[in-house]
């Protein structure tokens, strides 16, 4: 059973939200604070920690404002990826290691007028080049599980994780994901 905690800026240490610390640029910082959360979630009993991953264009405020790491899909890869390597460290079994989990899948950053819950509206090519990257540097560097975002919104009862066309998610190149 997974016990999970999402945790946006540290756990019991505060550090700067994901926005704040992609400006440093340096993923090393940022691993290192990934793993005192980690640390200190798993003293306090998580077995798995939730961090954002995408790339966000919801520049005017909401989730995806304080929990992205910007709209750069490079930037947010690396941080994705540093993450990932913070939590879980080289070994699961560590007494000092949390399961990481990519959250959330896929695009839920780019919600329409940086609304939490509200519609994402993309095309394919945005959704490969901009949104995807990061949470295929997440996978690729471990990340054990992955959450998906649903909606509230009235306007599509579609989760916007499946809105687009996820039967097509292995010829996009998403790893982890295998369709028939």
């Amino acid at each position: 059973m997974i016990f999970g905690q999402d945790v946006i800026h540290g756990y019991r240490t505060i550090f700067p939200i994901p926005l704040g610390e992609a400006a440093s640029w340096d993923p090393e910082a940022v691993e290192a604070a990934a793993h005192v959360a980690a640390k200190e979630a798993a003293a306090a009993g998580c077995t798995g920690l939730s961090r954002p991953w995408w790339t966000s264009r919801a520049i005017r405020g909401g989730a995806g404002f304080a929990e992205g790491s910007g709209e750069d899909p490079y930037l947010g890869s690396a941080m994705a990826a540093a993450r990932v390597r913070g939590f879980q460290g080289a070994d699961l079994r560590a007494p000092d290691a949390v399961l990481a989990t990519v959250k959330h899948f896929a695009a839920y950053g780019g919600a329409e007028g940086g609304r939490d819950y509200n519609t994402v509206d993309l095309s394919e090519r945005t959704l490969r080049e901009v949104y995807l990257p990061p949470y295929r540097a997440a996978l690729d560097a471990g990340a054990a599980t992955v959450r998906r975002r649903s909606t509230r919104s009235a306007a599509s009862p579609v989760p916007p994780a499946l809105a687009h066309d996820f039967a097509a998610a292995p010829r996009m190149g998403v790893p982890g994901i295998r369709g028939e």
